[in-house]
């Protein structure tokens, strides 16, 4: 009776065991993240980035002088673990990407004064790091990263065509801390 029970048992336990590994390997395999870049070095917008990468942070833009507020308002994001690398290491490391949303904003009185919230998305600029220059013929990558803006309403095409003249002119009061605005992001800080 005891042996039929242990038999049993394992062959419970076996049955268990094969329906719940696909689920984890499953699991597993849709929490990697997929790459952003193609064959090619073509980017996109990486989805599903709001829930599965870490907020760094957030600028907003000054009105032009003689107006209220902001003009506009980035909010940034970085891929799984690009934190703690960075926090670890001091610099963000081949394959992290960063992802800023940029938004028009909308600027009104309030009890605490004069504030400026996000208001219509513009577009996203995308950035991916690149110590190992993969794309050496491509205009969008150099400079130890890919770079490529996209319009609102369109995630897989660039609508920037070459970094130097689209991307890296805003990036240049960066260039010593590799092309990005660290100081404005607290969690990166140790």
């Amino acid at each position: 009776m005891i042996r039929k029970v242990s038999v049993a048992m394992a062959s419970l336990a076996l049955s268990i065991a094969t329906l719940v590994a696909p689920v984890n390997a499953k699991e597993k395999v849709a929490a990697a993240p997929a790459s952003i870049a193609d064959a090619s070095g073509a980017l996109h917008v990486p989805e599903g980035y709001r829930t599965s990468y870490d907020y760094l942070g957030s600028w907003s833009v000054a009105a032009p002088k003689g107006k209220d507020g902001a003009a506009q308002i980035h909010s940034v994001y970085a891929s799984p673990k690009a934190v703690d690398g960075y926090k670890k290491n001091g610099k963000f490391s081949d394959g992290d990407v960063l992802v800023k949303e940029v938004y028009e904003t909308g600027t009104a009185p309030m009890t605490t004064g004069i504030v400026s919230h996000s208001e219509k998305l513009m577009g996203w600029f995308v950035m991916i790091k690149d110590e190992k220059n993969s794309h050496p013929g491509n205009k969008l990558w150099g400079d130890g990263w890919g770079w490529s803006w996209f319009d609102a309403g369109d995630t897989k095409k660039t609508t920037s065509t070459d970094y130097h003249t689209d991307c890296q002119g805003c990036h240049v009061p960066a260039k010593d801390t590799d092309w990005i605005y660290v100081q404005g992001y607290p969690v990166l800080r140790k």
